[in-house]
């Protein structure tokens, strides 16, 4: 059935006969790799890059060379790291989120797809968000298509309108009083800057704003259900630390300076400090928070976006169903294992800051003046 209200457009999909039929081997994107990928995760790769057998173990060598590669930043963002670390991976397929109510935005292509794939085939009932209505039902038919004996219900909303997230966020408050997950992977990396309805720079809206007010709207789902957040950010928020406040400087770039890949680096620099601060913030309502990289994923967007960048290092870019293992892994690993407020690549923790120019900046007062200005332009308007 789909259904319009307020400039927002919802289809429910039931599941396709139940989990006792067979995989129907439509969606591609479910377990990050191939057949031949879980006997040997280095199919696929020349010679050169070819490594030996690593111990399943937590051994002190593997842990060395998984921060060597993630501090060389090209060994652990490509496929090789991938390849690599998944070698002691648990697979998906043996996590189970059935019964367990999972919202993904931006699910029409890349991460949001695959993760949308990997998340139904462990059993989740999702609740898919994308921003046009004709391209949000198309992948949900083809989403639906895969294993899965939850249900699938699709929502349309641009993430970065906030009166369309806050129709969003009630519909889900009305209808769902227990929400396992939310994953926020809407994205946008535009070249030149445009603006909402609201007036807000669009970068901003949709990756820091839209998603503030739709995981404050929901902390009363979440906590029904000890349920978790897991934002999806970017390797780029290293280069870019909080904006420098005491000099007067906004999470907006000035129109005269602006740059997308900085504008869209600012941005996910406030996704992954907000991350931290909601874990505290949220702690005593039991609700956990968890920020990602997806490391260096062939997607669409990336296509699109940095060309430049993809014909360079499209032979060692990652699959986006290996960029979304780790959002799959996070909805899916016991709340024990993984606490709240981390930043995570390759199913490891990783640090926030690599130079000390963006660490200098972390100070209390900076954070202190971020949630201000996000919380006042999330919710200002509707308080």
């Amino acid at each position: 059935m789909t259904r319009r209200q307020k400039g927002t457009w919802r289809v429910t999909l039931g599941a396709p006969g139940g989990g006792t039929q067979p995989r129907t081997p439509v969606c591609t994107h479910g377990d990050p790799r191939t057949t031949r990928e879980k006997e040997d995760p280095t199919v696929g790769l020349s010679q050169k890059w070819r490594f030996p057998h690593i111990s399943c173990s937590m051994s002190f060598v593997a842990s060395f060379l998984d921060s060597a590669m993630d501090a060389l930043v090209v060994p652990g963002f490509s496929r090789v790291g991938y390849a690599i670390r998944s070698r002691s991976f648990e697979s998906l397929d043996r996590m189970s989120l059935v019964g367990k109510t999972v919202v993904v935005t931006g699910h029409t292509s890349g991460l949001g797809y695959a993760a949308a794939c990997q998340l139904r085939s462990m059993g989740a009932d999702l609740v898919v968000v994308g921003r046009h209505r004709a391209r949000s039902e198309e992948a949900a038919e083809r989403i639906k298509k895969t294993n899965g004996v939850g249900t699938l219900e699709v929502s349309v909303a641009d993430m970065g309108e906030l009166g369309e997230v806050r129709e969003l966020a009630t519909w889900l408050g009305a209808t769902h009083p227990r929400i396992d997950v939310v994953v926020h992977n809407a994205g946008a990396l535009l070249k030149e800057r445009t603006r909402t309805s609201a007036g807000h720079d669009t970068t901003l809206a949709v990756h820091v704003y839209g998603p503030f007010l739709l995981t404050h709207s929901l902390l009363a789902s979440l906590a029904a259900a000890n349920g978790r957040v897991i934002t999806v950010s970017s390797g780029g928020m290293y280069a870019t630390g909080l904006p420098d406040f005491d000099r007067g400087h906004g999470l907006e770039l000035p129109d005269a300076t602006y740059d997308g890949t900085r504008q869209y680096a600012v941005a996910k620099r406030a996704q992954v400090t907000l991350n931290e601060m909601w874990a505290s913030n949220a702690a005593a309502r039991g609700v956990a928070f968890h920020a990602m990289h997806p490391g260096w994923a062939d997607t669409p967007g990336v296509a699109t976006s940095i060309p430049v960048f993809r014909a360079v290092t499209r032979p060692i870019l990652r699959n986006a169903a290996q960029g979304a293992d780790t959002i799959s892994w996070l909805a899916g690993t016991e709340p024990s294992a993984i606490g709240s407020g981390g930043f995570w690549c390759d199913r490891a923790q990783r640090p926030i800051h690599r130079l000390g120019s963006t660490r200098r900046r972390d100070t209390p007062e900076a954070r202190h003046r971020l949630w201000e200005l996000v919380n006042e332009a999330a919710l200002g308007s509707f308080s």
